[in-house]
């Protein structure tokens, strides 16, 4: 069963699963796939058409939960569970995996890839040609950028490898790759490669110390790799992985597009 609120345009030819809620006022163009069980708020635009896309449709992965006033564009494609808060803006040719969590205000500015359980907190601006890894957190305010002498026609994308994490209000200069494991500190500004598993802090941004040097509140416990410690809202099966020493598992990758785009 499908439950459309009254107010809802939901065009004829969109493809809506099961079990699938539509609210208020939202619009569902014809280009886009909705899985089952999936949640679209009130006040929606969900398949936007572009002359950007490359006309494939909007996919939505079953298990989703899209919240009021989001604008999704065609040609872009979730796994399962993707997660919103209110206006978020996803722009045409993303490519994400499963378990995406896209917090209030964020903006994805389009021809991204990003992997599984990658976690945007609010505020989260992300420049076109960005390729984020599995298990990569993004904290409020971050801005990941691609124009090296703005305003210019160069699009540079920058990197983000598995389970970085970025903290608050920090900015990520075109071409930079970010490691596995690395710290981005709050409010750095980096315009160099950040090696794995270090911290970097300042503007600009230099290599401050092994990210594992940092402590938990306790003074003891070492707060990096992050997943030694953190594993709320993670599958069983992951944090199991974890516990057994595992620290750099990754979520297998099944949708075919997003594993060409992963390389």
């Amino acid at each position: 069963m499908i439950n459309i609120h009254p107010t809802a345009h939901v065009d004829s030819k969109a493809q809506i699963d099961q079990d699938v809620e539509i609210g208020p006022f939202t619009i569902v163009y014809s280009n886009v796939v909705i899985g089952a069980r999936s949640r679209i708020g009130s006040h929606c635009e969900i398949g936007v058409p572009t002359a950007l896309g490359d006309g494939s449709p909007l996919c939505i992965g079953s298990d989703s939960l899209i919240r009021s006033h989001s604008v999704f564009y065609e040609s872009s494609m979730f796994g399962p569970r993707l997660v919103t808060g209110h206006r978020v803006t996803v722009r045409e040719r993303t490519i994400a995996g499963e378990n995406f969590q896209i917090g209030t205000l964020g903006d994805i500015q389009g021809d991204c890839t990003i992997g599984n359980f990658v976690r945007f907190h609010s505020n989260v601006f992300v420049a076109k040609k960005t390729v984020i890894g599995h298990f990569v957190w993004l904290f409020p305010y971050v801005v990941v950028t691609d124009d090296p002498t703005p305003p210019s026609d160069p699009q540079i994308g920058c990197l983000i490898e598995d389970y970085a994490s970025v903290a608050a209000a920090a900015v990520i200069l075109p071409g930079v790759t970010v490691g596995k494991h690395a710290l981005v500190a709050a409010h750095a500004c980096v315009s160099k490669n950040v090696p794995p598993y270090m911290m970097v802090a300042g503007v600009p941004a230099k290599i401050v110390c092994e990210a594992a040097k940092i402590t938990l509140l306790d003074g003891v416990t070492a707060a990096y790799p992050w997943n030694t410690h953190f594993h709320r809202g993670y599958p069983d099966e992951v944090v199991a992985r974890w516990k057994d020493g595992d620290l750099e598992f990754t979520w297998p990758v099944t949708h075919p597009t997003l594993m060409h785009s992963m390389g």
